[in-house]
């Protein structure tokens, strides 16, 4: 349940990067679609997963 909720963190948090127009997070804003795709493809292993 706990990598769930870590996965779900991480693909809002790439989301959040894309679309965010903050200056602080300028630096930050090359690794969203590296978030992006870790959460979901971790998302998507542990629903399958998930017992």
């Amino acid at each position: 349940m706990f990598g769930i909720i870590v996965a779900a963190f991480m693909l809002a948090f790439g989301i959040f990067l894309k679309l965010t127009k903050n200056p602080g997070f300028a630096q930050s804003k090359k690794m969203a679609w590296i978030f992006i795709a870790i959460g979901a493809v971790s998302l998507i292993f542990k629903i399958v997963n998930y017992k």
